[in-house]
């Protein structure tokens, strides 16, 4: 077996597991779990109707680049959200079975082994980034998000040393698990420091569409680029899915668009690989990206939670002002993550994702994920809202 499998950390959730097995929660609650980003909101159903008109196409293969019309389809929203000159459908725009497959096979294919390879991840992070690195034979730069920051890694704080081995930074935005948004002048303060040290940037902008403020979207990186007049998009490649926008983790649907240089070889990757989209879920995915109504009405849902819940655990629990993604990243009172996590779920049967499973501790100990929770606010409004009066419950009875 590879001998890199062995570096690999525990899911989270597996930690998680493990902290919950001699557990008993009080009987006479139910359960209202907050811990894995998956969105219980309705799928769009127009969608699933594709899914089944174009049912009988899985008897064909589908190809590596997919359908031209889903890239078309792909390269026009992303030019109407971002604001771009334009993205050539064919050479800048890959159709993927998701941000998580894309992201781990990204990193096998662009990390070059034959010298110094380190990636820069956000810390803590989605163990996605950690995890292809250390199979691709690379070397995982932990950037602290820390509060002074925004919750969003300081770039500032890196030698040129330090960027010399450096070949990939991973940007999420809207963060997971902060909510955190990059401003589109880091984006390019980022984009001058690759043009310098010559690195890729990764933009994980999967909760791209799901924000507080109607009125201001969260920026991304090709926009950067376009307000730029880089409309080669050099260096940067970003990752969108449909698991978040149209409530549709299943259906394992999103899309690379970016340097052409950069797609070109990671396509040639993939059509080895094997594995295109099939034609059901593309004629599915069209759909999606086409309609935004069913969008919005997600940012509302989502909004409404938010307020009622921010409202509910503002009294009793200190978090950034949430901006985009499902995700609230509030402080424990007592700074101890973890037994507030099975305290929360031994009295109040809340199951909720203690910070410190998400991050890694420095050299001298020090985890920027410690003392914090991810609430995941996935679920309807109303248990959701009961989950945080448990949470708010516990707190204040001690």
């Amino acid at each position: 077996m590879n001998p890199d499998l062995a570096a690999l950390h525990p899911y989270p959730f597996e930690k998680l597991a493990a902290l919950k097995a001699e557990l008993t929660p009080p009987a006479g609650l139910e359960h209202i779990p907050l811990t894995i980003g998956e969105p219980q909101h309705a799928p769009y159903p127009a969608a699933l109707k594709a899914l089944t008109a174009h049912q009988q196409e899985m008897a064909r293969y589908p190809a590596t680049n997919g359908l031209p019309a889903l890239r078309d389809t792909l390269a026009q929203w992303a030019t109407r959200r971002f604001n771009l000159a334009g993205l050539d459908a064919e050479r800048q725009v890959l159709p993927v079975n998701g941000t998580r497959e894309a992201i781990f096979a990204f990193v096998q294919a662009a990390l070059d082994r034959t010298r110094p390879a380190k990636v820069a991840v956000p810390n803590p992070f989605y163990q996605i980034y950690e995890g292809a690195t250390l199979l691709a034979g690379g070397e995982p730069l932990y950037l602290d998000c820390a509060a002074e920051n925004g919750f969003r890694p300081d770039f500032s704080t890196l030698s040129p040393s330090i960027w010399r081995d450096v070949q990939i930074v991973f940007i999420c935005s809207p963060g997971n698990p902060t909510g955190a948004v990059t401003p589109v002048d880091e984006f390019k303060q980022l984009i001058a420091l690759a043009d310098e040290h010559d690195f890729i940037i990764a933009s994980d902008e999967c909760y791209s569409e799901l924000y507080l403020d109607e009125s201001a979207p969260p920026p991304g990186l090709l926009q950067a680029c376009a307000e730029l007049g880089r409309d080669d998009y050099r260096r940067c490649v970003v990752f969108h899915s449909l698991s978040k926008r149209s409530n549709l983790p299943g259906l394992r649907s999103g899309f690379v668009a970016g340097d052409a240089d950069i797609l070109a070889p990671f396509k040639r990757y993939r059509t080895y690989h094997g594995c295109a989209m099939s034609l059901p879920v593309q004629h599915a995915s069209i759909a999606a990206w086409q309609d935004e109504d069913h969008v919005r009405a997600n940012r509302d849902a989502y909004r409404e939670k938010f307020s009622a819940v921010t409202k509910e655990l503002a009294p009793v629990m200190d978090f950034p002002v949430p901006e985009a993604s499902f995700y609230l990243w509030p402080a424990v009172p007592d700074g101890d993550d973890i037994a507030f996590a099975q305290r929360l779920y031994t009295e109040q049967h809340v199951s909720v994702l203690p910070g410190s499973l998400m991050g890694r501790a420095d050299a001298q100990g020090t985890n920027p994920g410690t003392g914090r929770l991810r609430l995941a606010l996935v679920a309807e409004l109303a248990p959701t809202l009961e989950a945080a009066r448990r949470i708010r419950q516990l707190i204040e009875h001690g």
